[in-house]
C-alpha cells in the first residue's frame, strides 16, 4: 500500500473505511470529540505503517482494525494513568497563597540571576572566573584567589573590573555587587 505517497490512494482508502472505523471507535468511547480524535489517529497510524501491510496475512480491513484496536487501547491506558495520577493528588493541599508568593519570588530572583549570568558571558575569562566564585559560589576573595591560583590583590582587581563592567550593563543582580571578606 502506498497511502503515504499517493493522496488519491489514501482518499479512496479513507472513504472505504471511515464508517466502519468510526463505528468501531464509538462503540468503545462515549465522548464524540475523543472518538473523532481517535479515528484521525487511526488513519494517521495507517498512513505511517502502510508499508508494513502484507495482503498475504489478511485483508486491509483486518489490518486497519488491528491498528484501531491498538490506538483505542493506548487511549484507555493513558486514561487509566491520568486517573491514577489525579487520585493521588486529590484531597491534598497543593499550593496556597504563601506558596505561590514564594514561587513568584524565586522565579523573579532566577530571572535576575539569568540576566546577570548572561551579562557575565561578555567578561574576560579571568574577571568572570573571580566574579563567579565570589558572587555565585559564595567564596571570599581570598578563597577565590586560592582556587584560581592567583594573588589576593589580583583577584580584587579582577572582581572590581568585573563589577564595573556589569554596572554598565542593565542592572545586574545585587548578588554580583556584594563581597565577602
Amino acid at each position: 500500500m502506498r497511502l503515504n505517497e499517493d493522496p488519491a490512494a489514501f482518499e479512496a482508502f479513507y472513504r472505504r473505511h471511515i464508517d466502519p472505523v468510526m463505528r468501531f471507535v464509538v462503540r468503545r468511547v462515549t465522548d464524540p470529540h475523543l472518538a473523532a480524535d481517535l479515528t484521525a489517529d487511526i488513519f494517521l497510524a495507517a498512513m505511517d505503517s502502510a508499508r508494513t501491510y502484507r495482503s498475504d496475512r489478511g485483508s486491509e480491513t483486518a489490518w486497519l482494525y488491528g491498528i484501531a484496536r491498538n490506538v483505542v487501547n493506548a487511549q484507555f491506558r493513558r486514561s487509566v494513568r491520568e486517573a491514577q495520577v489525579t487520585s493521588r493528588v486529590e484531597g491534598r493541599r497543593l499550593m496556597d497563597e504563601d506558596d505561590l508568593e514564594r514561587m513568584e519570588e524565586r522565579i523573579d530572583a532566577e530571572r535576575q540571576m539569568r540576566g546577570a549570568l548572561e551579562a557575565m558571558k561578555g567578561l574576560p575569562e579571568g574577571e568572570r572566573a573571580v566574579l563567579e566564585l565570589v558572587a555565585v559560589d559564595q567564596l571570599s576573595v581570598a578563597e577565590a584567589a586560592g582556587a584560581l591560583g592567583i594573588r589576593r590583590v589580583t583577584a580584587r582587581v579582577r572582581l572590581h573590573r568585573a563589577r564595573r563592567a556589569l554596572q554598565d550593563v542593565a542592572s545586574p543582580s545585587a548578588v554580583f555587587m556584594e563581597e565577602r571578606a
